[in-house]
């Protein structure tokens, strides 16, 4: 991939088993777990501290990761991030998805199982509780998250990404 660029000697390091669309630009301090995927027009700019996703996790199109001098941005396993997120010096635990055009700001921190709606603004500093549903500008708890909706929304969408990003890669001759 042409969008692989190294920053004050830092290349990104990415398992054999994930899939980075060509458009995708992984810079600097970039590592990328097993069977993750990072979807077309997505920035992940590791300059002034590292940016870590997790095995089985999506970065899906036109999303934004970066950093502050202070933090780095982690995402665990099993995580969605959909369209249009940006991911600002944030930790995102396991188990999560983030709905489409969210921003999640410096130090929030995201803990297993929560959903965070599209649209939503997670302020710098969050500490939110795990298995919730949060949503609004700023983002505000509206519910938990049933163990059932754990399966079916977070499991089901982070398998399906494992499987749309298997449809890519090298052309048969």
């Amino acid at each position: 991939y042409m969008a692989r660029e190294p920053y004050a000697n830092f290349w990104p390091k990415v398992a054999d088993t994930a899939f980075v669309a060509e458009s995708a630009d992984l810079i600097g301090d970039v590592t990328i777990g097993e069977h993750a995927s990072i979807w077309y027009h997505t920035t992940l700019r590791a300059d002034i501290n590292k940016i870590v996703i997790g095995d089985y996790s999506n970065i899906q199109d036109n999303s934004c990761i970066h950093l502050a001098d202070d933090f780095g941005c982690h995402v665990g396993k099993y995580v969605t991030v959909g369209h249009g997120v940006i991911l600002h010096a944030c930790t995102v635990e396991d188990n999560c998805l983030i709905g489409m055009g969210a921003t999640l700001l410096d130090n929030a921190r995201i803990p297993s199982g929560c959903i965070i709606a599209a649209n939503a603004l997670v302020l710098s500093n969050a500490q939110l509780e795990p298995n919730s549903v949060y949503a609004g500008v700023p983002a505000k708890k509206v519910k938990e998250v049933t163990a059932e909706q754990r399966e079916e929304i977070i499991r089901r969408t982070a398998h399906d990404y494992m499987l749309y990003a298997s449809w890519y890669g090298e052309p048969e001759e």
